[in-house]
């Protein structure tokens, strides 16, 4: 007994003296507990170099983990693994997540930066007020296509897509709203269409796109599109900008019966250990150089009004990804379906990549 009551002894202060040593090592790098704060947010979506500033600055050691869709960001908090302080899922997401009661209210009096926002993307449905959620990049769904391999032949329209010119020649992105909706949108239908015989209907018209399809992917479409392996792709428009900086012989159209707008903003999850690190992160990043600089490098449009005049206008007045009022009546928001509907969405996107086998 003796014998086991040493080594109890010794196994605790062996971990008091691990937990001493890692404490002392973070106080060393000016990092705590008290001090740590955990992002959740989508793949290669922010400049990492502004991580570091905001480390440097506040002294707040910041865990950084990434997601590649809405779904998968939600399953992971409402599991509650780990207490993500900042998290950036898109608009019919937060909604959801008022709705599951998994979002801290926004204290907007620390967080003066929002005053930099445009007011077109302030106070939507999806977040009446914004009480939960702070704007952080907005864009557009559309196609991007490669004029050289292509000749003269041009795209306007998501029916263009149905030319059997085409054959195995377009990628298009692993996401059922976004795939879907192309089909929704070809026919003069609502991308939150509830319909069952529109979805059906949308469905079947997908399946005959089938000989088009080269491949559903998810981020290595950039890649591929890149290095010339597709002419055409379904794309957001922040990866078609960055395939443009890369290629000049590619073009990016949203289409003319219209697409998709969406907003992907900053929430602070309700299990968050450290809000208040969280508000200086998000004040932080709307100050208009750091969201200059973050949309330079991420490639997708700014809600920041402050941050244009930090930017090249040759950037900032081209309509592909910045749309005149014209083009943005036509485009929708997402807006959450709820879990049945959802759920016959991806199950008739399955069916669809199913059928492509």
């Amino acid at each position: 007994m003796k014998q086991l009551i040493r080594a109890l002894a010794a196994v605790v202060i062996v971990s008091v003296g691990l937990i001493l040593l890692v404490n002392k090592l973070n106080s060393a790098q000016g990092y705590s507990s008290g001090n740590t704060l955990t992002i959740f947010n989508w793949g290669d979506y922010i400049d990492q170099d502004l991580i570091k500033r905001f480390e440097k600055e506040t002294g707040i050691k910041v865990i950084y983990e990434t997601f590649d869709s809405n779904e998968a960001m939600l399953t992971k908090i409402e599991q509650g693994g780990t207490s993500y302080d900042i998290a950036i899922p898109s608009e019919y997401m937060i909604e959801k997540m008022r709705e599951e009661d998994l979002l801290l209210p926004i204290d907007h009096s620390k967080v003066p930066n929002l005053k930099y926002i445009d007011p077109r993307f302030m106070d939507l449905p999806f977040d009446p007020g914004n009480e939960y959620s702070v704007p952080y990049f907005w864009g557009t769904v559309g196609i991007l296509y490669n004029k050289a391999m292509l000749g003269d032949m041009e795209i306007t329209s998501w029916d263009d897509l149905w030319n059997p010119a085409f054959k195995n020649q377009i990628l298009i992105v692993d996401g059922a709203r976004e795939v879907m909706g192309m089909g929704l949108n070809s026919l003069g239908y609502s991308l939150n269409d509830k319909n069952e015989e529109h979805l059906l209907e949308a469905k079947k018209k997908l399946d005959l796109l089938t000989p088009n399809i080269k491949a559903i992917v998810g981020d290595e479409i950039r890649m591929l599109l890149e290095n010339g392996e597709a002419s055409i792709g379904l794309v957001w428009s922040g990866t078609a900008q960055e395939i443009m900086w890369e290629n000049d012989d590619v073009e990016y159209v949203i289409p003319e019966e219209g697409s998709n707008l969406w907003f992907d903003n900053m929430v602070i999850p309700k299990t968050s250990k450290n809000p208040e690190a969280a508000h200086k992160f998000i004040n932080f990043m709307l100050d208009p150089e750091v969201a200059a600089q973050n949309t330079e490098y991420v490639g997708y449009s700014t809600p920041n009004k402050g941050a244009l005049q930090f930017m090249d206008e040759e950037i900032t007045s081209d309509e592909r990804f910045y749309p005149d009022e014209e083009m943005t009546a036509k485009l929708e928001v997402y807006k959450n379906l709820g879990k049945r509907m959802l759920a016959y969405y991806n199950d008739l996107f399955l069916e669809f990549k199913m059928h492509r086998k």
